[in-house]
């Protein structure tokens, strides 16, 4: 997700009214154990952190259960108004309630609900105070409104202040990356590196050398030394960014650098000594990962002392519109007029591409004016960047370059290559305009873009070929 600009101290002038914290009542329910090996404990589902509880027999589960035919993640419960939730988590063995599998059910209380050999009774306990939420709408570059998200920005601000390892979980574009940055920011490493390693992108047989380095001639094509990424992030913050997709077989090199905070280059015999705090993203689930042998439990455990869980954009109410005004204006400048309707269009939207996704559908906007398309939800609207009615329709909008559509258009492409060749010249265009207003300071111009250096680096790449 594109973070946002240090100098944007107008964020909350896009919200649709004033946020000041929530401290109304809610229901408040016990799960208590009749039956299984746990027979006899009792776990409460009440308002605040975390958003979900977990049971499974993971320790790192809210609701640890010891039943073998529990899956180590197996179900979630939350609260959902003045109902409980339960969600199956794809187990192996499947949740019951009432003796009917569900994947996913509404409960009042008084509801037996059986996973594996081990059956919880349900007990609504009335109304209880819920916590009082972050007024804040931010945290560091983060951005979001959003009941769902201003409870994460209080652990956001705790686990800032600390150096223990966390685990990002969530989906594709929800803003992972841009959250350990933040983390990174607020705590007292901000002086230092804040290296990013992408497990995903670099080939198998390299990722040992890019991680932890190498001595000059260690193999074929090492012409120089090099340190590795735990080096470079000495006295600052590591993420190893989709750390799910990490081949099995490094990752029993990668716990012992981590417990023992050094490192031995890739043809070195000497060990090397690091400072740094580790963060994790994923977009996997890695308790399953577990389960299926495709990731080890004692890195798990080694890196999951602290879990933060970013919900996706379509569970984020409110904040699709909020994001899409900053987006905007980042892109068109603050004084640029949002274009009228798009923002209900845009609404329309389950946005499975998350945050990213909504960045690229305004990019695109701003680029092509009306003639930007993508998907709504449901059947029969108009898309948020379709083109209006002839009798309707405008002239064309800031960034709308109509030569190059015009010639892209009168090349007969199917739809999904027009599209991206305008974008491609957008975007082409973008990069060497914003570099050029900074001299060339691929730093600046990325904090002016409102992206992250990383990913900026990145377009500037792929567009200069």
């Amino acid at each position: 997700m594109p973070p946002l600009s240090d100098d944007d101290a107008a964020s909350t002038e896009l919200l649709p009214g004033p946020v000041r914290p929530a401290t109304a009542t809610a229901e408040s329910f016990a799960l208590s154990v009749m039956a299984g090996p746990d027979e006899g404990r009792r776990f409460t589902v009440a308002p605040g952190l975390p958003s979900r509880v977990l049971a499974g027999t993971s320790p790192a589960c809210d609701i640890p259960l010891t039943d073998r035919l529990v899956s180590r993640r197996h179900a979630a419960f939350e609260l959902a108004g003045a109902r409980l939730r339960v969600t199956d988590l794809g187990s192996t063995n499947g949740t019951f309630v009432q003796g009917i599998r569900v994947g996913d059910a509404y409960l009042q209380g008084s509801e037996l609900v059986r996973i594996g050999e081990t059956v919880l009774r349900v007990e609504a306990l009335g109304l209880t105070q819920a916590a009082e939420l972050s007024p804040a709408v931010q945290f560091g570059r983060l951005l979001g409104a959003s009941e769902e998200m201003r409870r994460l920005y209080p652990l956001c601000e705790r686990l800032a202040a600390s150096s223990v390892p966390v685990v990002i979980e969530g989906e594709t574009g929800t803003g992972k990356e841009v959250l350990a940055e933040a983390l990174h920011e607020q705590g007292p490493r901000a002086a230092g590196p804040f290296v990013v390693f992408d497990c995903t992108a670099v080939p198998p047989t390299l990722v040992e050398s890019a991680l932890f380095g190498h001595e000059r001639g260690a193999f074929t094509g090492a012409n120089e030394t090099r340190r590795g990424v735990f080096e470079e992030a000495h006295g600052g913050t590591l993420l190893l960014d989709e750390i799910g997709d990490l081949d099995l077989s490094l990752q029993a090199k990668l716990l012992r650098a981590i417990q023992r905070s050094e490192v031995q280059r890739v043809g070195s015999s000497r060990w090397i000594r690091v400072d740094i705090r580790v963060l994790a993203a994923t977009r996997r689930d890695l308790e399953r990962e577990i389960q299926a042998g495709r990731f080890r439990d004692d890195l798990f455990f080694r890196l999951a002392v602290a879990r933060i869980e970013l919900p996706p954009l379509r569970k984020r109410r409110g904040d699709v519109t909020v994001l899409a005004h900053h987006f905007f204006q980042q892109l068109a400048g603050r004084g640029a007029p949002f274009p009228q309707g798009f923002g209900e269009r845009l609404e329309d939207y389950d946005w499975p591409g998350n945050v990213r996704e909504l960045y690229n559908a305004v990019a695109r906007r701003v680029a092509l004016g009306e003639a930007a398309p993508i998907e709504t939800t449901r059947a029969g609207l108009a898309s948020p960047g379709a083109p209006a009615p002839a009798s309707t329709r405008g002239g064309a909008e800031p960034g709308t370059s109509g030569d190059i559509v015009e010639e892209i258009l009168a090349l007969n492409l199917p739809l999904p290559r027009a599209r991206e060749r305008i974008v491609d010249h957008f975007e082409r265009r973008y990069v060497q305009r914003v570099l050029a207003q900074h001299g060339g300071n691929v730093s600046n111009a990325a904090a002016a873009s409102g992206i992250a250096r990383r990913y900026f680096q990145i377009l500037r790449a792929r567009r200069s070929t």
